[in-house]
């Protein structure tokens, strides 16, 4: 599907503002050093001070900002130009250094000529990308000869259910992008959004 990335970028776009404002997103409580990360992954992390950590699909880079608050050197990347403004004005009020970089992740390759210790991307990440493989590759070829990817996700299953989980409505398997309208947004059904948005599922093969 040629236009997805219009569509979705669009999307996440419109998202920018009300998740800033939500409590899902404790943007007040963020800027007074809480940080955004769940003990999953910094189990899975480790130490990553003086580390230089690529985040995939950031949003407006609060796990991006986390992981400088550790001591890591972090670069992270969006779809979105209003969440990648908004995780620069962040950064900037959080005193880090984080860079983020505007980027479709497909695209990545063609913008940034780098290696990272580690590759991060979380929770809700792989359903807005059609193709695995080269989602794979991406990570291999931006990853130090050691490095290490590291991924926190939710089990496929539940993207099986539809938006109120009294029911299955989607297919476990990749088999065609799901093209959908929403109203709200997972961190403020109230909120005055109607989006159209395009996703694949992903089995855990």
């Amino acid at each position: 599907m040629e236009n997805y990335l219009d569509i979705n970028r669009n999307s996440w776009n419109a998202k920018v503002e009300p998740h800033l404002k939500s409590d899902f997103y404790f943007v007040d409580e963020f800027l007074k050093g809480r940080t955004s990360l769940n003990s999953i992954e910094l189990e899975l992390l480790g130490n990553v001070q003086n580390k230089s950590i690529l985040h995939l699909q950031c949003h407006f880079g609060q796990d991006s900002i986390s992981l400088a608050r550790l001591g890591a050197k972090v670069t992270g990347i969006d779809l979105s130009d209003k969440a990648i403004e908004a995780a620069g004005d962040l950064a900037r009020k959080a005193q880090t250094d984080t860079e983020f970089i505007c980027t479709d992740l497909y695209n990545l390759p063609n913008i940034l000529d780098r290696k990272f210790d580690i590759v991060f991307t979380s929770y809700g990440t792989i359903g807005w990308l059609p193709d695995l493989r080269k989602w794979a590759e991406i990570i291999s070829r931006f990853l130090k000869p050691e490095g290490k990817f590291v991924m926190a996700e939710f089990h496929p299953v539940v993207w099986m259910f539809d938006d109120d989980f009294k029911g299955i409505k989607y297919n476990y398997f990749n088999e065609k992008p799901i093209i959908e309208t929403y109203e709200g947004t997972y961190a403020d059904q109230s909120a005055d959004l109607v989006q159209e948005y395009v996703m694949w599922n992903h089995s855990l093969a």
